[in-house]
Order: C-alpha cells, then sequence, then structure tokens
C-alpha cells in the first residue's frame, strides 16, 4: 500500500483500465522506476516509507497547489476560498506588468466557504480539469488579476508563507467565426513546378491563396513543421523533431527570402536551382521518393550565399526584434544545430563538457562558433517570417481560419529541446500507448516526455513558450494525441510497452495556459482525440472550448447498434474528416486496397480473405446507410461518386469544420504513413498523386477535374444553413482500439 499511495501522490497510476470491465495491475518494478524518473526514491521498503512521509507531510502543510487556476466569470477554485482567516496574498504580475494589484486578504470574519456554496464550488470531474461554470461573484476580499501566469506569494497568521504559480485564463479558447471546410496536406508531398524536391512555405502560401478564392476554403491545415534532427539519413517523421519550439528551415522557399536578388554568385544559385529541378523531376516524373536529405544540402548551399548578404536597416532591426524576443531559448536551439554539425546529431554522444548546455565548455564552444550561431538564428528568423506571410496570403484569401498547424507530442531524445531543457524530461523515458485491440502489444514512440513537476515548478515555462511559437502565425493548432494533456503512457526504457504506466499531467494547468495563449493568438484549437481516451477527457476538453476530431469511418453507435452514427448525432465542436494521414486514403478505403497493402507487409492480424470480407462489410454498411439518406446519385460502383456521398455526409453533421484530405481530391491511393512500418513503407516521402499513382504538382491539381467536381459538394452556399443540431449525449468517437494512438 505504501508504494501505491507514494505513486499516487506523485500522478504514477499503478493501474488502468483498457476498458470498461477490465483492470490492469502496473508492474511495481515499473512504478519505482517511474518514480525514480520524477527524481523519487522507491527503490526499498525503507526509500519508499521515507519518501512517502515527506510527500504526505508536504501535502498536509501547503496552503495552496504548486499552480493555482483562475478562469474568468467562473467560481474560485476551492483552494482560494478555504485559505485560513486573515492570509494576504500578493501577486507579481507576469512579464513584471505594473502596477501590480493591491495586496489582498482573507478577512478575520469572512462567512464559512461551505455556507456560501463558494467553498463546495462544482466538483472536478473530467480527468482532473476543473468544471466550474457558474456565475456566483467573487468574495469582496478577491480582487481578480488580469489574464496571465503570475507569481502568487501567500502569507498565513503564524508565518507560514508559500509561492506558486496563478494562471488566469479565460474560460473558453476562441471559436471558428462559422462552418467551414479546408485542404488537410502534409505539406512536404505538396510540390509545384518552382519546389526543390518537396513542398515549402511558398506551396503552402499559394495553396491557401487558390482555395480560399477559388473554392471557399476556410484554412489548411499541415503536417509538423518543427525542426527536424540533423543527420543523413533525417527521421522523415514530422512528428519526431529535435525541436517543437522552432520551425525547419528546410520548408524555406528560397526564392522568396528578400537576399536572394542581391547574391553577387549568381552562377552558383542558378547551378542549385538546376539541381533542385533535377531532383524535383525524378520525384513527379521518374518515380524517385521525396529525398528530405538532398533538399536539404541544396537549401544549405543557398542559404550559406544569402545569408552573407547584409541586411538593410529595416531588415536588420526586424531581425533583432526577433532575437529579443526569441532570447535564450532560441540561442540554446541554434548552439545545438552548430554543435550537431561538428559533432553529430545526438548530443548524449557530445564530449562531456558540451552535453551541458549551461557549462563553461559549452560557453566557449558558443563563441567559437558564434557564425554558426548566427546562421541558425537567421534561418530561425527566415522561416518564422515566411510561416508569416502563409497565414497572411490565407487571411488575404478571406479564409476563416487560415493555416493550421499541427503539435508533435513529443521530441526526439537526442535533440535540441532534451540539450537545452535537459530538468524538464523525465530521462530514461518514452512516451507510448498501453495494448489495446489494435496492438497487443503496445506501442513505444521513443519520445521522452516531460516531468510534471518540473513543469509546475517552473510555472509552465517551457509548454508556454512551444505554444507562443506555434501560434504565432496559426490560426488554429492542432494537438497531436491531446489526451496528453492529461496523461501519458511512459514506458521504462529497456522494457516493452506492456509494462508502462500512465503519469498524470495537471490538467487543470495544462487546459488553462492552453486556453490562455490561444485566447492572445486569437486562434482555434482541436485536438486528436481518436482511440483510447480516459473517461471525462472529450468533456473537459470541450468545456473549454478545444474541439475534437472526428473521422467518418470511426462514427459509429459503439454503446448501442453498432451501426453508422446518424449525421445530427454527431458533435458540433469537432473537426469531422473521412481520413486522416495515419489513414487509408477514401480511395483506397472503398476499393479495398489498403488491406491489400497490409497483406503484402505482412501486417494483417486475420487471413487475407477474413480481412477483406470485414473490410468490404463496414464499407457496403456505409454506403448503404449513405445511399438511404439521399447522398449517393451516382449509384452503385461510381468511386468518385462514393468519395463525394462520404462529403456530403459531413455537411449533414453539426460539426464547425470539416476537412478534406487533399489527395482524397485526385483518387491517390497511397497512405502517407502506415503505422506498424519503418523500411518496409516509405512513410512520410510520397508525393500526392492521382489514382493511378502519378505525382501530381499544385499547378496540376489546381486544374484536376475530379478535385473540383469533389469540392462543387463544399462550396459554401448562401441556401445551405448554418448547421445548428445539438449533438447526442455521449461520447460516440472512435472507441479504444479504433486506430493507432
Amino acid at each position: 500500500m505504501g508504494l501505491s499511495r507514494l505513486a499516487a501522490l506523485h500522478g504514477v497510476a499503478t493501474s488502468y483500465s483498457p476498458s470498461a470491465d477490465v483492470t490492469v495491475s502496473v508492474p511495481d518494478d515499473t512504478v519505482i522506476a517511474v518514480l525514480a524518473a520524477l527524481g523519487v526514491d522507491a527503490a526499498t521498503p525503507e526509500a519508499v516509507a521515507e519518501a512517502l512521509a515527506a510527500a504526505e507531510s508536504s501535502a498536509r502543510s501547503r496552503l495552496l497547489p504548486p499552480t493555482l487556476v483562475v478562469w474568468t466569470g467562473e467560481p474560485l477554485p476551492p483552494a482560494l476560498t478555504a485559505l485560513p482567516p486573515g492570509t494576504t496574498l500578493d501577486i507579481g504580475l507576469e512579464d513584471g506588468g505594473s502596477p501590480p494589484p493591491p495586496r489582498m486578504r482573507v478577512p478575520v470574519d469572512r462567512p464559512d466557504p461551505a455556507d456560501s456554496g463558494r467553498g463546495a464550488a462544482e466538483a472536478d470531474t473530467g480527468a482532473g480539469a476543473g468544471t466550474g461554470t457558474g456565475t456566483l461573484p467573487p468574495p469582496d476580499w478577491w480582487a481578480e488579476p488580469p489574464l496571465g501566469v503570475h507569481r502568487l506569494v501567500v502569507r498565513a497568521p503564524g508565518g507560514r508563507s508559500e509561492t506558486g504559480t496563478l494562471v488566469v485564463a479565460p474560460p473558453r479558447v476562441p471559436q471558428p467565426p462559422a462552418r467551414s471546410h479546408g485542404f488537410l496536406v502534409q505539406l512536404y508531398s505538396l510540390l509545384s513546378a518552382r519546389s526543390w524536391g518537396m513542398g515549402d512555405l511558398g506551396d503552402l502560401a499559394d495553396l491557401a491563396a487558390w482555395s480560399g478564392r477559388t473554392l471557399g476554403a476556410g484554412f489548411v491545415q499541415v503536417n509538423p513543421l518543427h525542426a527536424a534532427v540533423l543527420g543523413n539519413p533525417t527521421d522523415p517523421s514530422p512528428y519526431r523533431p529535435s525541436s517543437r519550439r522552432f520551425p525547419d528551415p528546410v520548408h524555406l522557399h528560397i526564392e522568396s527570402i528578400p537576399e536572394y536578388g542581391h547574391v553577387p554568385d549568381r552562377g552558383t544559385l542558378d547551378d542549385l536551382r538546376q539541381d533542385a529541378a533535377a531532383l524535383s523531376d525524378t520525384v513527379l516524373n521518374k518515380g524517385a521518393l521525396i529525398d528530405r536529405d538532398a533538399v536539404w544540402e541544396l537549401k544549405r548551399q543557398a542559404l550559406e550565399l544569402v545569408t552573407k548578404v547584409p541586411l538593410t536597416p529595416g531588415r536588420r532591426a526586424a531581425y533583432c526584434d526577433f532575437l529579443a524576443e526569441q532570447g535564450q531559448a532560441l540561442e540554446d536551439h541554434a548552439l545545438w544545430c552548430a554543435l550537431a554539425e561538428v559533432h553529430g546529431s545526438d548530443w548524449h554522444t557530445w564530449p562531456a563538457a558540451l552535453r551541458d548546455p549551461r557549462s563553461k565548455g559549452t560557453a566557449r564552444a558558443r563563441r567559437e562558433l558564434l557564425n554558426r550561431v548566427d546562421f541558425h538564428c537567421r534561418l530561425a528568423w527566415l522561416t518564422d517570417s515566411q510561416l508569416a506571410a502563409a497565414q497572411r496570403a490565407a487571411l488575404d484569401a478571406a479564409m476563416a481560419v487560415g493555416i493550421v498547424h499541427d503539435l508533435a507530442v513529443g521530441v526526439h531524445p537526442g535533440g535540441a529541446d532534451t540539450w537545452a531543457q535537459q530538468d524538464a524530461f523525465a530521462h530514461g523515458m518514452s512516451v507510448g500507448a498501453p495494448p489495446d485491440a489494435f496492438n497487443a502489444h503496445g506501442q513505444d514512440w521513443g519520445l521522452p516526455p516531460w516531468r510534471p513537476d518540473v513543469l509546475a515548478a517552473s510555472g509552465y515555462a517551457p509548454y508556454r513558450g512551444l505554444l507562443r511559437g506555434l501560434l504565432a502565425h496559426a490560426g488554429a493548432l492542432r494537438i497531436d494525441h491531446v489526451m496528453g494533456l492529461f496523461r501519458l503512457w511512459w514506458v521504462p526504457e529497456g522494457r516493452p510497452p506492456t509494462e508502462g504506466t500512465y503519469v498524470s499531467h495537471d490538467a487543470e494547468a495544462m487546459l488553462a495556459v492552453l486556453v490562455l495563449e490561444a485566447h492572445r493568438a486569437g486562434a482555434v484549437v482541436m485536438g486528436e482525440d481518436l482511440g483510447t481516451v480516459e473517461p471525462g477527457v472529450r468533456e473537459a476538453l470541450a468545456r473549454r472550448g478545444v474541439l475534437g476530431t472526428s473521422v467518418l469511418w470511426f462514427e459509429r453507435d459503439w454503446a448501442g447498434t453498432g451501426r453508422p452514427l446518424a449525421p445530427e448525432e454527431w458533435r458540433k465542436g469537432c473537426l469531422a474528416t473521412v481520413t486522416t494521414h495515419d489513414l487509408p486514403s477514401t480511395a483506397a478505403r472503398l476499393t479495398g486496397d489498403h488491406v491489400a497493402l497490409r497483406h503484402r507487409l505482412g501486417l494483417l492480424p486475420r487471413s487475407l480473405a477474413e480481412e477483406l470480407t470485414a473490410d468490404a462489410t463496414d464499407t457496403a454498411e456505409w454506403l448503404r446507410y449513405l445511399a438511404r439518406l439521399g447522398l449517393l446519385p451516382e449509384g452503385e460502383g461510381d468511386e468518385q461518386g462514393a468519395v463525394r456521398a462520404v462529403h456530403r455526409f459531413l455537411l449533414r453533421t453539426p460539426a464547425r469544420m470539416v476537412g478534406v484530405w487533399l489527395p482524397d481530391t485526385l483518387g491517390d491511393r497511397r497512405p502517407q504513413n502506415l503505422p506498424g512500418t519503418w523500411d518496409q513503407y516509405p512513410n512520410w516521402r510520397l508525393p500526392v498523386a492521382d489514382a493511378e499513382g502519378h505525382p501530381v504538382t499544385l499547378e496540376e491539381l489546381a486544374a484536376a477535374p475530379r478535385l473540383h467536381r469533389l469540392m462543387e459538394v463544399l462550396r459554401p452556399r448562401e441556401d445551405r444553413p448554418e448547421p445548428h443540431l445539438e449533438p447526442h449525449p455521449g461520447p460516440r468517437t472512435a472507441p479504444p482500439g479504433a486506430r493507432p494512438s
């Protein structure tokens, strides 16, 4: 019992429930290893007793939790209203803002909170996230600070004092202004005639401008554009980056950089452009895969020339402002890039003195590599500028939302973020997923998790900085595996994923910081909440205005008939799609090609015949339902008609946003990523292609008749009313095991 109690005090689960009627115990060795990663010694019974006594003593003596959340317009948290009479509160505003709020003092003769109902404010439910939505006025002694993350100092009678973090957040994130539709695309896969071997930010701006103006699209959602780990070969997955804080300069459109036109060595630039054109030709016309390393080598050489051009006074001033705004975080990132060029891309293998970003040896290396550090800072600025330009192009095209950026679950263990923020990560741990119906062995994603205790102690500074960077030029932010705001499955190094356990975050604080930063940026937030979801999580997210993700093939009445969920029973607060980058394209789903592909790669859990039968039965049931609803006027056997039908169905739902997987507009049958594969399938390296597998450029896509026939279904019409239906109560999206986590 001592180990279980100790684990609970630190947010470490000793059991979990993969389904409502099943409970699985976590091995003690796993619990001990996870506690060790959190700085808690539980290796012996004596150590457990000592750590437990210390943790319980700390919990009993605290006046407030380490982080306190106040939602504007909602009842104060019970921890505040239950402070002892005579307690004083001093608040230091975020970023040293002035003037500070006046000192607050809990009156000695205040009413008992239980009598007023405030101390018994609505109990937290939903995976630890607060649910208070009442409108009771605050007590007279409370003077609410402005929105922000502030320093709170509490002094109780008798000399007790504590310092903590106070997050004051609005109740909800911004919402989409109206029902909108848009494209979902992996940016690297969308080459134009001017690309250097893969899609870039110039192509993104062009796609947004064209689709907004011509098709009435309201957004374009892209894959994470985080900085990749340098190396050859580079990990092509956008979901395992070196840094989530800064973008990858491989996405730069070189010719759009103002200094490009002033490079004196035009001959070398022309040669690089010809090499880039040849590289694109191999992808578009010769069956080659997208080669990120080859693209980066060409762009790096061009950028070495471009960055030697002196900046104009105005450009220099803008660059200096960027450096000042990004501060130490950018300097650390650029230094990691410079050191990786010399010592390799895994900082664990560097000379010992360089493994500590604050060591004297690292400071000396920073001075020696000053030019390379500035080079990488400049690239971050140039990439940030083109991200801003893409969002401007989207808004200029009257998009309601604009560019939707994607936040990956974590980072590469040897990358820039784990080097610069070593204290914030749990070393020897990896994020993954427990066993489920889709994967009986569980999953290990190779991504070290943040330590919840360190995040809280820092006032969530790493998390806030990450969100600010991503939201700076975003109309919306998609959070991959949004359940990670509540808890993550930790797998100790050297153990299989089946021997992991859940570690909880302070979900209230994580949500409050997210809502605050999204509010400041005026950005919509959506979460990928498919697969295994803890009870209450979707409700907690919806309460704060975070949209979910609903995929057509998974939307069934799982708690009842198991049949396709009626469109009016879908939730309104979601991005509704037919498929995603991790799932088969719609054409492949309709034809069964995705089953044949998995069979060729040895990924089927049953025989080919059984899988084909089950898949065909599932698809046929959906098509019959679409026909009964009058959404399949083309009749049976018309693939393009069926693709249009499933999108007509999405428009029948109340979903606020409807996403179209860009390859679906052309009949592309290949998935961009096939979970469970590594070398067996070219994940993250395929260009957008047509039904025959021929790559298609952005220019060809814009003129494709098949695309325009599909998009006519989604084109905004004055006679199409705004959806107003209320969703059916209770979660209906993607039961456990319906998709890989």
